[in-house]
């Protein structure tokens, strides 16, 4: 997979989500469902420049791209599974979806722990 491209297109559709939200959904959803939405915006943002940057590691030399492609998917696996709940809990009011979000959560922090680790063999 292009990690790259995949996180530059996260990046772009958070961008889309994000607008849409403050033009399309405002007064239509209530101030919880819009903070709920702006978080999942937030979180799509931060982890998808994470997936971008991260994919860049292993052109640099820092370390193999079979490390790089572990932590990407796990940080994609967040934004689908936590944004992705975080976006369906705003527009449907379902708050059974809320328990699907940690597991997204989990996600980001696997990604983030995993990136350590590799930074710290290397260095």
């Amino acid at each position: 997979m292009n990690w790259s491209a995949t996180g530059a297109i996260l990046l772009a559709l958070a961008v889309i989500l994000g607008a849409f939200g403050a033009h399309g959904l405002r007064g239509r959803l209530d101030a919880y469902s819009m903070g709920v939405y702006e978080k999942a915006v937030f979180y799509q943002f931060v982890h998808s420049l994470g997936i971008l940057i991260v994919s860049i590691l292993p052109k640099t030399g820092t370390f193999s791209g079979l490390s790089a492609t572990t932590v990407c998917t796990f940080l994609l696996g967040g934004v689908v599974i936590f944004s992705g709940s975080l976006y369906l809990l705003a527009v449907t009011g379902n708050r059974m979806l809320g328990a699907i979000t940690p597991i997204g959560g989990v996600c980001f922090i696997v990604g983030w722990v995993l990136l350590a680790w590799y930074l710290r063999r290397v260095a």
